[in-house]
């Protein structure tokens, strides 16, 4: 059983924010000391980090299933709820993450190169954080969010300089076993090499990676053999290098017709057209070995390719081979642009960006979408009366209000806010824009308030009885 995994779909998700507290501080003579509900803690992310010690995505194969730790909830006395913990997972360096549909979100090549796959929710408001001088005394807090989850892609590419293909047991293992210190398996079998072996070549003053890559052979890149499953592994590669079997038993193979087959693939697979190619004859230690790759050689020359003839058993012509490739790497190398220094780009939203829209759909059902809105929605406790009037005032502030009134909605009308498949949906009523003023002045308490003076009060009270009894006056039981 192999233990290399380059493909995975990984089922992440975030920690969920923690809720705030709605709280009044109470204590001996002052039972009444204000709000005093902390705030929730945030949830934790789900982070991708490339980790040069990590080599295979195999244990995401075995367990795809990946929670961070929720925020914990806030308490009174001020205290804030703990922040959840993140959740760090190392993946190997060259890993692209993909979404469902194979969409790139990114590239990770890079030691230490960080990707956040989920984000963590925000931790609701406690009441003390929502108290004003016009709300003095809130007694309600907002709910924590939920963290983000879905699931992603993970898709291993080798990070090499050099890329060795060809037709199994065409001797790449044996090769990069003489080239680098690598140990891949060697037999006489064809598909002996089940995964991509890398080994560290120096020439000179250059170091490079080369990588033996599985055997591919006709159809690979329609996905028969192995091809799809290591094709990708020769995108990042500066050079590849085609290894001839020139000792070949099958009397139906040439080494011409072998290097014609795996470029048809290279071609269909795409996206190497521009790599340059090396030609390796190998096996030239056995006599018909040599015989054949002298008859084959001009006419690899004539067609462009540099040729080189080697034996992995009797170590001929590595030292030319290996200065050629450190050569290459290197003119690789120097081409690639300097990068530039980090720098932050800021794109200010239009003056006329509302935030939201709204859309009528073919039911008639007017649906408000936006990050503002939604989020407000997540964060309100709906069995709490106060706070959904504070919802009202918030999207009435917004003008959420003014434009469903512009869309055509009417009083009685359906409308939701957020996606189909999670959303509030209510009866809309023209004066929810006056939600403040229905429920009277929301999160105040005259308990809170300065005593009124004594003349204050009396005349207060002299007003109320006589507006009582001009009601009493005019009421007719007849």
């Amino acid at each position: 059983m192999t233990t290399f995994v380059d493909r995975v779909e990984l089922h992440v998700a975030a920690g969920n924010g923690g809720h705030g507290c709605a709280s009044v501080h109470r204590e001996k003579f002052k039972p009444l000391g204000g709000p005093d509900g902390g705030n929730g803690g945030r949830g934790g992310d789900v982070i991708l980090v490339v980790d040069q010690s990590v080599t295979t995505l195999l244990d995401y194969h075995h367990s795809p299933h990946r929670k961070a730790t929720n925020g914990k909830p806030g308490e009174g006395g001020n205290r804030s709820g703990k922040d959840g913990q993140d959740l760090v997972l190392p993946v190997p360096d060259g890993t692209v993450v993909l979404d469902k549909k194979g969409n790139v979100l990114a590239d990770l090549v890079g030691q230490g190169t960080t990707y956040i796959a989920a984000e963590g929710g925000r931790g609701g408001l406690g009441n003390a954080a929502l108290a004003s001088a016009r709300r003095k005394a809130p007694g309600f807090a907002l709910l924590g969010e939920p963290g983000r989850s879905g699931d992603v892609v993970l898709e291993l590419k080798t990070v090499a300089d050099v890329a060795l293909v060809g037709y199994p047991s065409a001797g790449k293992s044996s090769l990069i076993s003489v080239l680098s210190a690598a140990k891949p398996k060697i037999a006489d079998y064809p598909f002996t090499t089940l995964v991509p072996n890398l080994g560290v070549v120096t020439a000179g003053s250059t170091v490079y990676t080369i990588a033996d890559v599985p055997g591919l052979i006709p159809g690979a890149s329609q996905g028969r053999g192995l091809g799809l499953e290591f094709l990708r592994h020769v995108e990042r590669c500066s050079v590849l290098v085609h290894v001839l079997d020139t000792a070949t038993l099958e009397s139906d193979r040439d080494p011409a017709t072998d290097l014609d087959v795996i470029e048809e693939e290279l071609r269909q697979y795409g996206g190497l057209e521009d790599r340059p190619r090396i030609v390796v004859l190998n096996k030239v230690d056995i006599p018909d070995g040599q015989d054949l790759a002298d008859m084959i050689r001009p006419d690899l020359e004539e067609r462009g390719y540099r040729v080189f003839e080697v034996s992995a058993v009797a170590h001929k012509g590595l030292k030319e081979l290996s200065y050629a490739l450190a050569e290459i790497v290197a003119a690789a190398r120097a081409a690639k642009p300097v990068e530039e220094a980090t720098r932050i780009v800021i794109r200010p939203k239009a003056v006329d960006d509302a935030g939201f829209t709204v859309t009528q759909e073919e039911d008639g059902l007017f649906r408000v979408r936006g990050e503002k809105p939604e989020r407000w929605v997540r964060q309100t406790d709906f069995n709490n009366d106060e706070a959904v009037g504070y919802l009202a005032d918030r999207l009435g502030r917004l003008g959420v209000e003014e434009e469903l009134m512009k869309a055509g909605a009417r009083a009685g009308d359906g409308v939701a806010i957020g996606p189909e498949d999670d959303a509030v949906v209510f009866d809309w009523e023209p004066t929810m824009m006056a939600g403040a003023e229905m429920l009277g002045r929301r999160g105040e308490d005259h308990r809170f308030e300065a005593p009124r003076p004594a003349a204050q009060r009396r005349r207060d009270r002299e007003a109320e009885r006589d507006e009582a009894l001009k009601e009493f006056e005019g009421f007719d039981p007849f």
